[in-house]
Order: structure tokens, then C-alpha cells, then sequence
């Protein structure tokens, strides 16, 4: 049982860890930039300094994707794990990002894109196109779009698309060479102009996502008692599939396919908020930029003057608090 103060004690502590993080983001990398300049870059701007250039130039646009990236994922991994039922299941599960990575691998090997603001809208449309290709064929037969048919469907087709990704890397190196940048991970060589175009789609989803925490706290008692209490089961699910489709499309094009932050998040946040979603969507939306933030402030430091990517990093951050978390049936329980 989850005391009342508890959920708001939780939704501060992130608030204040995401400060930290972003401050730790503009301030730590291969080159540390004192506090001091990174206030007058925001504030007093000058050119002429090289610090200053660092921050607005590079940490800046870094930790707005981030920011954006990571509360995408946030929400993204506990909507899918409410509305699948599914403590297991991250964005990974409708195929979004096997959708994303073959429509990528399309566009290097055949229009020949090479830029991440290209990448940006093959990997949208692919993380789309995928995700409804789930949905209709979990949509098929009795019961409608059930989450067993919706996990089995997701995961049938991520199978057959990685395939087909596989067939083609293999097939031509030179793609491989530009797809395995942009597959690790990374929210480095994404500029702000990149964040800024997907940010429509971003919020979009995150007010679906605001909207549909009732929606979850009844598909959680099941279908039949959900309907028994007044709820439309289909269009709870259309509303949780549009967010889902959004946000992670967005963060897939934005990011590459970081696949752990939607996994481990909703179930940090649900120790915090208990079963009610409404609590669990608002910290998984702060808890997912800090570990995003924060895995990528680990990488520029473990490997100086180099750094490893952020997608790596998060599951090394994110597996021993998830497998601390399972450990308490509770805390994972849907």
C-alpha cells in the first residue's frame, strides 16, 4: 500500500534530480565548463569566449534532445506497459524501432541519406508505419486488439523487420558504416533544428499521454470490469496507441533506438505512485529525461577525450535498478 504523501515525495525528488542532471549535462564533457560561464552563456552570451560556444553550441542542443528523448520514452514505456498489461514490455514491443531501423536502412541504401536530420523522417514514418501493422493484426479476430495479440503481433514482426535489417547491412558494408552510428544511441550530431521539428509531435503525444491515466487505472482492472464501469475499451486503446506511436517515433528519429529507458522508468516511477497511472505517467515523464541526462553525462566521463554513446550507457545505469525493483513483486505489479 502506497501512502498519499509518497507520490508526491517521489514526483519532487525527480524534479530535483532532473535539475541536477541538466546542470551536470551543460557543465561536464570532455572539456568541463565552469558554472559560472554556462550562466553567462544563457544569460550574457559572448562569441568571442570558447566556453560559452561549447555550451550554446553543443550542450545545449544535446540536452534539449535529451530532455525531449528521454520524457518521449518516459511516457512511451509506461503507456505500452499499461495498456498491454505487460511489466515487460518497452517500445521496442510494437516494433517501433525494428520500424524505424529498416526505414533508415532504406534511406541510407537507397535515397543515400547521410545526415541525422534525414535519418529524422524515415525513422518517424518507419516507427509509424510498424506500429500500426501491429495494431491491425492484433485488431483481428475475437476480442479485438487484446494485449497477449498486441505483444505476440509486436513481436512477430520485430523478428521478421530485423531480418530483413540484418539481410541488408550484411549484404552492403557501406550502409552498415553510416546505420551503426545512428543505431547505438546517441544524443550527440543531433542538432536543436532536429529537436524542434519533432517537438509538435512530442507534445501531441505527451497530452494523449496526460490524458489517458483514468483511462489505464481501468483497463488495469480488466476488460469487463473496465466496460462495466462506463470506459470504451477501443478507444482507451486507440488513445494509448496514437501517444505511443507518436512518442516513440519521435524519440527513435530524435535519439536512435534506446531501447532500456522505456523499460526500467515506469517501473522506478510506479515504486513512487503504486497502480495509479495518473501518478506513474507523471514521473515516468521526469525519471526518463534524468536517466537518459544522466547516462550521457556518464559517457562523456568514462571514456575523456572520447565518450560512449547514451544508449549503451542507460542499460548499465538501468539493469540493477530494474532488477532491484522486480524484486519487489509489488512494485512491478500491473
Amino acid at each position: 500500500m502506497v501512502s498519499a504523501r509518497r507520490p508526491v515525495v517521489g514526483l519532487l525528488a525527480a524534479a530535483v534530480l532532473l535539475v541536477l542532471v541538466i546542470g551536470a549535462s551543460l557543465v561536464v564533457g570532455a572539456r568541463d565548463v565552469p558554472f559560472g560561464t554556462v550562466l553567462d552563456a544563457l544569460f550574457r552570451p559572448d562569441p568571442a569566449v570558447t566556453d560559452q560556444l561549447v555550451v550554446l553550441d553543443l550542450r545545449i542542443p544535446r540536452t534539449i534532445v535529451g530532455l525531449f528523448a528521454g520524457l518521449a520514452l518516459g511516457l512511451a514505456g509506461a503507456l505500452m506497459q499499461g495498456v498491454t498489461r505487460n511489466p515487460l514490455a518497452d517500445p521496442g514491443l510494437l516494433g517501433v524501432n525494428a520500424g524505424a531501423s529498416l526505414f533508415v536502412v532504406a534511406g541510407i541504401a537507397v535515397f543515400g541519406v547521410t545526415s541525422a536530420l534525414g535519418y529524422v523522417w524515415f525513422a518517424f514514418i518507419g516507427a509509424a508505419a510498424a506500429a500500426s501493422v501491429v495494431y491491425v493484426i492484433g485488431s483481428l479476430g475475437r476480442g479485438g486488439a487484446t494485449p497477449v495479440k498486441l505483444t505476440l503481433a509486436g513481436t512477430a514482426l520485430t523478428a521478421a523487420l530485423t531480418s530483413l535489417i540484418t539481410i541488408v547491412l550484411l549484404s552492403d558494408p557501406a550502409t552498415f558504416d553510416r546505420y551503426r552510428f545512428w543505431s547505438a544511441g546517441s544524443l550527440s550530431a543531433r542538432g536543436l533544428d532536429t529537436a524542434l521539428q519533432l517537438a509538435p509531435f512530442i507534445l501531441v503525444g505527451a497530452i494523449l499521454a496526460a490524458t489517458a491515466g483514468r483511462m489505464l487505472n481501468a483497463l488495469a482492472l480488466g476488460d469487463d470490469l473496465a466496460r462495466g464501469l462506463g470506459q470504451n475499451v477501443v478507444a482507451a486503446r486507440i488513445v494509448c496507441f496514437v501517444a505511443v506511436v507518436l512518442l516513440c517515433g519521435s524519440a527513435t528519429a530524435l535519439a536512435g533506438p534506446i531501447v532500456f529507458v522505456g523499460l526500467a522508468v515506469p517501473h522506478l516511477a510506479r515504486w513512487f505512485a503504486g497502480p495509479d497511472y495518473r501518478w506513474t505517467l507523471a514521473l515516468s515523464a521526469l525519471l526518463g529525461p534524468a536517466l537518459l541526462l544522466l547516462a550521457d553525462v556518464i559517457g562523456r566521463v568514462i571514456a575523456r577525450p572520447g565518450e560512449i554513446e547514451a544508449g549503451l550507457v542507460v542499460a548499465f545505469l538501468g539493469a540493477p535498478v530494474l532488477i532491484l525493483l522486480v524484486r519487489n513483486t509489488k512494485a512491478v505489479g500491473l
